[in-house]
């Protein structure tokens, strides 16, 4: 199969349609070719006339280890053309930044997360892509997460750069898709087109990552196809006092950590409360001491999830609600831990970060409501599933 940068440089026509253009290239470390090439290297060994590249969140070398890390404005030491942040000074390209190119290659490897901030980058080129009459190109990649759709649906009034827009925590598209989602929600004008991946089965083998492309992190904490699986519901624990294995090998890959609760207890409620919310992966006692962030040089007894190999269904796995069973979990075993952790989450300083990071408070609300059970929080979000399934089926470009 190809990604569509792998399209882009094999197909002269598409290449054609660049000429006499200044383009610009939005990239990561995981923005490669199908034999490992950079993007950046690949375009200009190409004759592409590259003038400036960009970098989100971790930058474009992805060294920036944690959130709320900036990344400064540089030159390219071997190509002299400015590398601009888009997690530095500002979020959204500035106008100088704009001024830079006429058509921007947006060349992002997503997990299919709303919080995952690369799709909230995508909508800001498009609004400013839109404001200066800008070309924007996606040069597709898979969702290694699949079609599979789940959480409730951001909360109107509740956006920030975790939540770009009404869409739930997983929402099963690729970045090409998203943007002409985007483009419909937000009523934008602009020249927006995707170079299309040859061959990618969202349901075939690999269940979304194709077996015949290897892994490279995106971020530095998106390290396997097990935590891009399982990052929808894991990546919640960044708004809790638990640990959700940052210091480790495995980080975003376990339920939680903790020295001070009971992982084997905390398994047994989970099993009691909903087990029918566990199927589709193994979920294995494990112990961990971090070697920096939350509980730090402490040793915490932890829950891992396995969401790969012959412990994997696809259709079954649903990480948002794991996640959401095990704080439920917690709360009933330890009803006054303090769960959730307050702190400017994403430079929110208002909202608590586990309010951000779900787009609204009703999961919070639902853990800490001893009276609310698993079909409660399971209705709500069955109802924003189903919405959201109809609300982007006609932009789907891959069956």
């Amino acid at each position: 199969m190809q990604f569509g940068i792998d399209r882009l440089l094999a197909e002269p026509e598409l290449r054609r349609e660049l000429e006499g253009k200044r383009v610009a290239l939005v990239a990561h470390p995981a923005s490669v070719t199908a034999d490992l090439t950079h993007s950046l290297d690949a375009l200009i060994a190409a004759g592409i006339n590259v003038t400036s590249a960009f970098g989100p969140q971790h930058g474009l070398k992805g060294d920036k280890q944690d959130n709320m890390v900036e990344t400064e404005d540089e030159l390219d030491p071997q190509y002299g053309i400015p590398v601009f942040s888009l997690y530095g000074e500002v979020r959204r390209p500035s106008g100088q930044m704009m001024s830079s190119a006429d058509v921007f290659l947006f060349d992002l490897q997503d997990l299919g997360c709303r919080i995952y901030t690369f799709v909230t980058t995508l909508l800001y080129l498009l609004e400013e892509a839109a404001k200066s009459g800008k070309s924007v190109w996606v040069l597709d990649r898979p969702n290694p997460a699949g079609r599979p759709v789940e959480g409730t649906l951001l909360v109107p009034g509740q956006e920030s750069f975790v939540g770009a827009a009404l869409m739930p925590m997983r929402h099963g598209l690729t970045m090409g898709e998203m943007g002409h989602w985007f483009i419909q929600h937000f009523g934008l004008d602009l020249d927006y087109r995707v170079v299309e991946m040859k061959g990618w089965e969202p349901d075939g083998p690999g269940h979304g990552w194709p077996d015949s492309r290897i892994w490279i992190n995106p971020s530095p904490n998106a390290a396997n196809v097990n935590m891009a699986r399982a990052y929808a519901g894991t990546v919640m624990i960044e708004g809790a006092t638990l640990s959700e294995g940052r210091g480790t090998t495995r980080p975003l890959e376990v339920l939680f950590g903790a020295p001070d609760i009971d992982a084997k207890a905390v398994l047994a409620e989970m099993h009691r409360l909903a087990p029918d919310w566990m199927a589709g992966c193994a979920i294995r006692e494990c112990w961990f001491s971090p070697t920096f962030h939350k509980h730090a040089g402490t040793l915490c007894n932890a829950l891992m999830i396995h969401a790969e190999g012959n412990f994997y269904d696809h259709a079954a796995f649903r990480p948002w609600r794991l996640q959401a069973l095990a704080f439920k979990a917690i709360r009933r075993l330890y009803p006054d831990y303090p769960i959730w952790r307050d702190f400017p989450y994403e430079y929110e300083f208002e909202r608590l970060a586990i309010d951000v990071i779900n787009g609204g408070p009703a999961l919070r609300e639902w853990v800490d409501d001893p009276a609310a059970d698993p079909d409660d929080l399971d209705a709500l979000a069955s109802a924003d599933e189903a919405a959201w399934i109809a609300n982007v089926r006609e932009h789907l470009l891959y069956f």
